[in-house]
């Protein structure tokens, strides 16, 4: 058991304060261990999410299969930013203590890693690897739209299965608490979750004489992740600084001359650290040695992304694809050609400059 807690099951948390939302690895000891064993040993689950654990271990390996895909579009989506959702190896908390901060990354956080979970439940609903879920069941009998009537058929993404475990395992450790970082966790979630819908899409095969389309038989399919992760991009830039409302139960906006949170808006309460330098307390891993564009003026920038310390310039060799020709019928044959290229990286702060953030 104690190797399989320190190399499979608690392997990705995410921690905010004293909430936090849990995600899993692979179980890929549930058979010889069993589904009760697992769930009992994983800590930090409310009662409710251990129930739903121990009920549906399928569910929880798929939901640990998915979180390597919001991982990815996090970093995908901040490559070229100071913070760059950088995961921390052998650290089971994965973002360090940037998410112990209520700021904008920490609500960025929450939406996505809320909007993988409905993702890859919905489409291990889709895929028939789920014992409780399949196709979407609505998605029966005839239906018209702007180019006429159709048939539902194939298979429809059930996207209202998904929302709904997703809803029901992750804010349940929020709804324990029910404070000011507990209502802000429940709302980003939120926006997680309706942002995959948002992008629900129609798809159709034609049936008929030389595809006329006489006949079309759809279904609804979820669209790429990245226009998830696009959608909660903008979100991000455009999150609400809010405070507590007076009674406790919603959100004032910190500043009054700014419009009002909402429910499709990420909000936050703190402002965010510069990131430049390593603040442990801050969760900054800082922008020393990170790569640069000298000719950018946006935030992938020397300038920008090395907080004005410079950066060094490294010389490297590259091979890339070259002198490529298209070879009858259906090939494209390219040589390797080898060309040196500048490489520039931020230099780290001067000791004292370091001192000061630790």
């Amino acid at each position: 058991l104690s190797h399989f807690k320190s190399s499979a099951a608690i392997h990705l948390f995410m921690h905010s304060d004293k909430h936090c939302v849990v995600f899993f690895s692979v179980f890929r000891y549930i058979g010889a261990l069993g589904a009760r064993v697992i769930c009992d040993n994983i800590p930090g689950l409310v009662n409710k999410q251990r129930q739903l654990c121990q009920r549906h271990p399928d569910i929880m390996q798929a939901i640990g299969e998915g979180t390597k895909e919001w991982i990815r579009e996090c970093q995908h989506q901040f490559r070229h930013h100071r913070w760059n959702c950088s995961t921390l190896d052998r650290d089971h908390t994965v973002f360090g203590r940037v998410l112990l901060r209520s700021s904008r990354e920490a609500a960025f956080v929450y939406a996505i890693s809320s909007a993988g979970v409905v993702y890859a439940l919905t489409r291990a609903c889709s895929q028939g690897e789920l014992k409780t879920c399949n196709c979407d069941p609505d998605k029966r009998g005839r239906f018209s739209d702007e180019r006429g009537e159709f048939d539902w058929g194939g298979c429809s993404d059930n996207i209202s299965y998904g929302i709904k475990f997703a809803k029901a395992f992750i804010d349940a450790k929020e709804k324990t608490a029910w404070d000011a970082r507990a209502l802000m966790n429940l709302h980003n979630n939120r926006c997680g979750r309706t942002a995959v819908k948002r992008f629900m899409k129609l798809e159709c095969k034609c049936h008929g004489v030389s595809g006329s389309c006489t006949l079309r038989t759809c279904w609804m399919a979820m669209s790429d992740f990245r226009k998830t992760g696009d959608y909660l991009r903008r979100k991000y830039n455009g999150a609400i600084e809010v405070t507590m409302n007076q009674d406790g139960t919603g959100f004032a906006v910190a500043n009054k001359a700014f419009r009002k949170a909402t429910k499709n808006d990420l909000v936050y309460f703190e402002n965010s650290p510069d990131y430049c330098l390593q603040d442990k307390a801050a969760g900054s891993l800082g922008t020393a040695g990170r790569v640069c564009n000298k000719t950018s003026r946006g935030t992938d920038g020397c300038e920008v992304m090395c907080c004005g310390r410079g950066y060094d310039t490294m010389r490297v060799k590259q091979i890339t694809k070259c002198e490529c020709k298209f070879k009858w019928c259906c090939a494209v044959e390219c040589k390797d050609c080898e060309e040196a290229v500048d490489i520039h990286t931020c230099k780290a702060p001067k000791r004292a400059e370091w001192l000061d953030q630790t």
